[in-house]
């Protein structure tokens, strides 16, 4: 029989959260915090590149590319047409790459729906094909 249950610390009086020589940097750190900012700003401001991108890469969020939505014609009645219709879209400048690769992954699982579909159709055919066998 375990002497604690589960979830339950066998020693709840032990080292505080902080304690440990990583608590005590992130301590200093944050004391020390305005002081290295405002250093940082300064350099920034000095024409410091590398203190500008630092400052800049932690405060400002990167800038991501915008796709507005369009209806996009896929030609052809294969799943492979379809494909080879969103490369040439993209290849001529009519989608972005992401347009792209979205189009691309959603015909690749209407691909595994139709192999399951598939499957499952050759399953009852054989299922109706043994029934038909039996006495």
């Amino acid at each position: 029989m375990a002497r604690w249950r589960k979830g339950e610390s066998g020693n709840p009086r032990g080292r505080p959260r902080g304690a440990g020589e990583i608590g005590r940097l992130r301590a200093t750190i944050g004391q020390a915090l305005p002081d290295i900012l405002a250093g940082l700003i300064e350099k920034a401001q000095a024409g410091d590149v590398q203190a500008a991108r630092l400052l800049l890469e932690r405060v400002v969020p990167p800038v991501k590319p915008v796709e507005l939505p369009e209806a996009v014609p896929l030609e052809g009645g294969t799943l492979t047409e379809r494909g080879q219709s969103v490369l040439r879209l993209l290849a001529a400048g009519e989608i972005g790459p992401g347009q792209a690769a979205a189009l691309l992954g959603a015909i690749g699982q209407l691909a595994r729906v139709a192999e399951i579909d598939e499957l499952a159709r050759r399953i009852d055919a054989l299922e109706r094909g043994q029934k038909g066998d039996e006495p």
